[in-house]
C-alpha cells in the first residue's frame, strides 16, 4: 500500500514547550511508518525520534523568510494530508491561494480549547480574526473533548469528531517507593496568564500554610505573583521547566491543583493524573481526564475548589485513592492509543477523497 503523506504544521524542534506542538510531535512520532510518510519543518535539532523516524522529511527552515518556505511546501508539497493546521500566516495565505488552485490535499484542524474566544480578554481580537481566517476554515474538524465539540458547534456552527489530547503514560508515571513529604506539597502547572488561576494558587497557600505550593511555568503574570508570594514563604516559582524536570516536580507532589476556568482538555491534568496524583479542578469545561469523586475532584467556583484542596490535604487515604484510580483511568488517553485514532481518520479521509474504501 502507497504510504498516506501527511504534512504537519508544526516545529520538530525538541525542547519546544508549546503544548499544541508537542501534541504534534508526540502524534508523529508514533505513527506507522510503513503506512504514513510525514513531513514537518524545524529551525533547532530536531526530536531524535522524528529525526530517526523513517518515512519522514524534516525541513529546516532559514533565519528569515520562514513563511515562504512554509507556504511553498503547503503550495508545491506532495502531501494527502495538511494536518495540525495552525493560526498561521503561511496558513492564511494558504488558506485564500488554494480556493483558486483547487483542494490538492485535505487540512485538517484540531481544536484544543473552547470557542467562545470573544469571552477571553487575554485573547486579542487580532489572534481571533487569524484563527476564523485559517483553522476554522480546513475541512475537517476534530475537538479534544467532547465539552470543546460543543463549544465549536455552538459558536462557530462547525461539526467536529472527538479525539482525546493524549499522554505519554510510560514517561509520566509514579514514582514507586517515594519516601512522604515532610509537609503536603501542591501543585500548579500552566502558563501563568489569568484564566489559569495561578492567583488562586496564592490564596491556598495563605489558607493553608501548613502545605507547601509549587508554581510552574511562566508568562505575563510572572512578575505580580512574584511579588505577591514574596511574604508566603510556602509558595516557590518555578518557571517553565523541561519534560525531565516537570516529570520530577509531578513525582514529588502530593496534591495537583488546577484552578484554571477556559480549557479544552488540558495535558497537564493528564500528566499529573498518570504519575498517580489527585486532582483538584473546576469543572467549567468539563474535564473528561478527572472523574469527580473517585480521580479527583471538581468545584463550581473558586470556594469550592479550596474545599475541595482542604479535604484533601486533610485525608492520606483519599488522596491514595485518588491518585491510584487516576493513573488507572488515565490509561485510556495514553499516545500510543491516541494515535491508532489517528491513524484510521487520516486513512478514512483519505480513501474518502479518493473515492475508493479503507486499505486492508
Amino acid at each position: 500500500m502507497k504510504p498516506v503523506r501527511v504534512l504537519v504544521e508544526t516545529l520538530a524542534d525538541k525542547g519546544l514547550l508549546n503544548a499544541q506542538m508537542d501534541n504534534a510531535r508526540e502524534i508523529i512520532a508514533r505513527l506507522d511508518p510503513e503506512r504514513f510518510h510525514v513531513t514537518t519543518f524545524h529551525c533547532a535539532s530536531p526530536d531524535q525520534r522524528l529525526a530517526l523516524r523513517p518515512n519522514t522529511r524534516l525541513i529546516p527552515l532559514p533565519q528569515s523568510r520562514q513563511t515562504v518556505r512554509i507556504l511553498w511546501e503547503f503550495l508545491f508539497g506532495a502531501h494527502d494530508l495538511l494536518f495540525y493546521v495552525k493560526a498561521s500566516p503561511a496558513s492564511r495565505v494558504y488558506m485564500i491561494l488554494r480556493r483558486f488552485r483547487g483542494r490538492r490535499g485535505l487540512t485538517v484542524s484540531t481544536v484544543e480549547s473552547q470557542s467562545n474566544l470573544q469571552h477571553e480578554p487575554t485573547i486579542s481580537k487580532a489572534t481571533i480574526r487569524l484563527l476564523e481566517q485559517t483553522a476554522f476554515r480546513s475541512d475537517h474538524f476534530f475537538s479534544n473533548s467532547r465539552f470543546v465539540q460543543r463549544s465549536l458547534q455552538e459558536n462557530y456552527g462547525l461539526a467536529s469528531e472527538v479525539v482525546p489530547t493524549g499522554v505519554d503514560t510510560k514517561f509520566f508515571s509514579p514514582l514507586e517507593g517515594r519516601p512522604e513529604n515532610d509537609r503536603l506539597r501542591v501543585l500548579f502547572v500552566g502558563s501563568l496568564r489569568p484564566f489559569k488561576g495561578p492567583q488562586m494558587v496564592l490564596e491556598a497557600a495563605r489558607r493553608f500554610s501548613s502545605a507547601d505550593f509549587v508554581i510552574v511555568g511562566d508568562g505575563i503574570m510572572r512578575e505580580e505573583l512574584g511579588r505577591d508570594s514574596a511574604t508566603l514563604p510556602n509558595v516557590e516559582l518555578r518557571g517553565a521547566l523541561g519534560a525531565e524536570s516537570l516529570l520530577e516536580e509531578y513525582r514529588c507532589a502530593d496534591i495537583f491543583l488546577f484552578p484554571s476556568r477556559w480549557e479544552g482538555s488540558p495535558k497537564v491534568i493528564a500528566e499529573a493524573a498518570a504519575c498517580g496524583l489527585p486532582v483538584v479542578a473546576r469543572r467549567d469545561y468539563e474535564p473528561e481526564t478527572v472523574i469527580h469523586g473517585e480521580t479527583g475532584l471538581l468545584g463550581a467556583n473558586d470556594e469550592e475548589v479550596l474545599s475541595h484542596l482542604g479535604r484533601l490535604l486533610a485525608s492520606p487515604d483519599l488522596r491514595q485513592r485518588m491518585g491510584h484510580r487516576a493513573r488507572s483511568h488515565i490509561a485510556s488517553f495514553d499516545w500510543d492509543l491516541i494515535t491508532k485514532q489517528w491513524e484510521g481518520i487520516f486513512l478514512r479521509l483519505t480513501a474518502s477523497k479518493m473515492g475508493r474504501g479503507l486499505p486492508s
